[in-house]
């Protein structure tokens, strides 16, 4: 059952959908200023699991992860 987003999710699905290559989450943290990186992990977590975005954890333990558009490498 999909809910309705809020503007932060709303932000980084637009974010997402106009980069032309994966993102890591620090590099949406600068674009996305005054919000903490737990709300922004949260929110990406979430759409990764609503199937409206990719992401993968990448390096080994806490690493990096890196997020990019559901349709971006068909």
């Amino acid at each position: 059952m999909r809910r309705s987003h809020d503007a932060l999710t709303i932000s980084i699905l637009d974010i997402l959908s106009k980069s032309n290559e994966p993102l890591e989450t620090k590099e949406i943290e600068l674009i996305l200023k005054n919000v903490t990186r737990t709300k922004i992990l949260y929110r990406l977590n979430n759409l990764r699991g609503e199937s409206l975005i990719k992401g993968k954890q990448v390096g080994s333990g806490k690493g990096t992860w890196i997020w990019w558009k559901k349709e971006a490498f068909k």
